[in-house]
């Protein structure tokens, strides 16, 4: 499928084929007939991304500070290479859409393909040929509304949020700082719920253009006279609500807002203004000021948008959900005039030439751009590309890579793509839209959405699994079931049933399976292990985690498994791979004992026995300071002591020896290591980990959260007793 994809390394825009998005259970997948091209919220992302790296800097702080804090935790070389790796993967554009319902996932019971809908949000109502779309960003388009009038539906709804903001009664006087696209839907909002319309705007022609679709009269921002003409137009009183949807970074449309206001008027701010508050003006008459908030609540609610939980109507009258029918309904019944507003309309193929509108580079005025589509073109999951270069050397072990996020290109696959004779063969994406660019920086052959068009290539050895972790399992016992061999980024399964399943598959084919725990296979725990060999051991080990919101699908039991499970494994399986033994017994508690909360807790400690009588405690924190390591590992046994610090220190001491290591750039958590023993293991058919080890790091860590839950010790088992359990 093509779609509109930006670089926000260099700024380049393209239209790409790329894979159309996998279907999940929460949502739909549409092929869009119109999108539109926002020149409020796109253009600035759009200048943004074109910005050099020190303007970018100046603009988003946030981000420089994240870094920062990465580097000084990471070191500056491996930070460098990921967050350059992050930065050049193309980010979709669009967040506004109309089309065809192709496919309905299973817990969507409303809505069925065929239908027609409207689509919103900002990395799904994406300017692409197909796109997925949680349930709650869709709604169904009434019979009297066209596809181009859908493809409002967004811009739309944040114009009717931000009127119910203001909460104007009929009859009442608004201004309208700003007459660009959402301006212009305010004004005729407004003025289709009985208000007396005021629009102002430093451009004559959109005035006009709101007065000839309901404003009751207009006047220019740099007017002499305009608070004049406004308190003429209100009958001396002043406007009872303004709104600003102008985009500026001056302050000066909210100091404009304060002279024409009346007494205790509200004053709400839509658009990206500055907000240098003149307090005296906004005192003396004691102005309400609100900020409006995109398009609704749920809006950056992952509970709502994602999984699909709405808000019970007789607590939150008006969802973004809701917003975008009630606007869906005003242009059905001919209160909206969107056809009006739509100035330039480009097919697909000359999207940039929309953009350049956006970016002045063609000087012509414009308000509503729409893209349009062939809803009834061919889109076919996979797509082949250019014939990679020849391979370099001899045996050639093919990869293929299921799930191409931030983990995967900042850390697995820049550490595979070092190990001498491996390619990469194939890349398959949910989105559909880093596919391509994976590929194309690694040379794959083919990109898809759906994994098993991987499986169907014949000279493929293995496959890297980085998605999430609620797919692992599945996808594991897939790949394992074709007869390939299977790395997986932790967690190896959530539960029982599905690690069940993944031991019996690994059982009765060839290939192996390989959880990605990848700090046994780092420099500084091997040397540690050698020191430690054969001794009984008492380890320590301290994790300053940082906190995760709690709607962070990480913390989702269903979806990320929780910390313990999706983190905590990575500390039990260390300790198993120093001691060599398997983990037996687990006893835990937790900061407050909050067992009752859906997500594990973020603060607890796990003591951890040994089947070699070794001993360890896990320290897991969300309460440290950031700034401060946030790993240390401290063993001890056979008069002797080490201590992993970040994973750029190692020391040991004890019977008259004193060993150090320093990793100074960056640090070294084992990533280069563990894809290597990868390769080697496809190449002699065994697992750098045996499945038995793995398995009890599994259940190690579902005995922690049976040890919460009980407050006693709970006991771990293992592979045979896990069979057992099934029979």
């Amino acid at each position: 499928m093509k779609a509109v994809l930006q670089n926000f390394k260099t700024g380049e825009m393209s239209i790409t084929e790329v894979p159309p998005p996998r279907l999940q259970p929460g949502g739909v997948v549409v092929q869009n007939v119109a999108s539109l091209i926002s020149g409020g919220t796109e253009k600035a992302a759009v200048e943004l991304a074109k910005m050099n790296p020190l303007q970018k800097a100046r603009a988003r702080p946030d981000l420089v500070k994240k870094v920062l804090a990465k580097a000084g935790q990471e070191g500056l070389l491996g930070t460098v290479r990921i967050v350059g790796n992050l930065v050049s993967a193309p980010l979709p554009l669009g967040y506004s859409c109309a089309g065809v319902v192709r496919q309905a996932g299973g817990k969507v019971t409303d809505i069925a393909p065929g239908q027609r809908v409207a689509c919103a949000g900002l990395g799904y109502a994406n300017h692409a040929e197909m796109v997925y779309v949680p349930r709650n960003l869709v709604v169904p388009i009434p019979e009297q509304v066209t596809y181009e009038q859908a493809s409002y539906v967004t811009v739309g709804a944040i114009a009717l949020h931000c009127v119910r903001q203001a909460s104007p009664s009929f009859g009442e006087s608004v201004a309208v700082i700003g007459l660009g696209l959402v301006g212009q839907i305010i004004a005729q909002i407004c003025s289709a719920a009985g208000c007396r319309v005021f629009g102002i705007d430093t451009d004559p022609a959109k005035v006009s253009l709101a007065r000839s679709n309901g404003a009751d009269a207009g006047a220019i921002a740099d007017d002499a006279n305009l608070q004049a003409e406004v308190m003429a137009f209100t009958r001396s009183k002043g406007a009872d609500a303004v709104i600003v949807a102008a985009g500026t970074k001056s302050s000066e449309p909210l100091a404009t807002a304060a002279e024409i206001a009346r007494d205790r008027a509200r004053v709400v701010a839509v658009g990206d203004v500055g907000h240098k508050v003149p307090r005296r003006e906004y005192y003396e008459k004691e102005l309400v000021l609100m900020q409006s908030r995109s398009y609704g609540p749920g809006r950056y609610d992952p509970l709502y948008e994602e999984h699909g939980v709405d808000y019970p109507i007789g607590y939150v009258r008006w969802t973004e959900n809701r917003n975008m029918q009630s606007f869906l309904d005003l242009v059905a019944a001919g209160k909206i005039n969107l056809d009006a507003l739509t100035t330039h309309r480009f097919p697909i193929e000359q999207a940039m030439d929309g953009y350049a509108l956006l970016l002045g580079k063609k000087r012509e005025p414009y308000i509503g751009i729409v893209l349009q589509y062939d809803k009834d073109r061919p889109q076919p999951a996979k797509v082949a590309m250019a014939p990679p270069a020849p391979p370099k050397g001899d045996a050639q072990i093919a990869v293929s890579v299921i799930g191409a996020g931030q983990f995967a290109q900042g850390l697995l696959l820049p550490a595979l793509k070092k190990v001498p004779g491996v390619r990469i063969k194939g890349v398959a994406t949910g989105s559909g839209l880093t596919a391509r660019n994976v590929a194309q920086r690694y040379r794959a052959e083919t990109i898809s959405s759906d994994y098993k068009d991987l499986l169907a290539e014949q000279d493929l050895h293995g496959l890297i699994v980085a998605t999430r972790h609620d797919t692992h399992a599945e996808i594991v016992t897939t790949v394992l079931n074709s007869g390939r061999s299977c790395f997986v980024e932790k967690p190896l399964a959530l539960n029982k049933d599905e690690l069940r399943g993944v031991v019996k598959a690994s059982l009765e084919n060839p290939g192996f399976v390989l959880t990605g725990f990848n700090r046994r296979f780092s420099g500084l725990s091997q040397a540690l292990r050698r020191e430690m060999e054969g001794k009984t051991l008492v380890m320590n080990y301290r994790v300053n985690a940082g906190p995760i919101p709690a709607e962070h699908w990480h913390q989702d039991s269903e979806v990320g498994g929780g910390r313990i499970i999706g983190e905590v494994c990575h500390f039990v399986d260390l300790m198993q791979y120093l001691c060599g033994a398997d983990p037996v017994a687990a006893l835990a508690t937790s900061l407050g004992r909050d067992v009752a909360k859906p997500a594990d807790p973020d603060n607890l400690i796990a003591q951890l026995q040994f089947a070699d009588g070794s001993i360890g405690v896990i320290t897991y924190t969300s309460v440290g300071d950031p700034g401060f390591s946030k790993e240390r590992l401290e063993v001890f046994g056979g008069g002797m002591a080490g201590v992993i610090d970040n994973w750029r220190s190692l020391g040991i001491s004890g019977q008259g020896r004193k060993i150090n290591k320093k990793c100074r750039l960056q640090s070294d958590k084992g990533f280069e290591q563990e894809m290597a023993a990868y390769v080697d293991g496809i190449k002699t058919g065994l697992s750098p980990i045996s499945l038995q080890s793995q398995v009890a790091t599994t259940l190690a860590t579902f005995a922690i959260r049976e040890s919460l839950r009980t407050g006693a010790a709970a006991q771990v088992g293992d592979l045979e007793t896990l069979l057992a359990e099934d029979a």
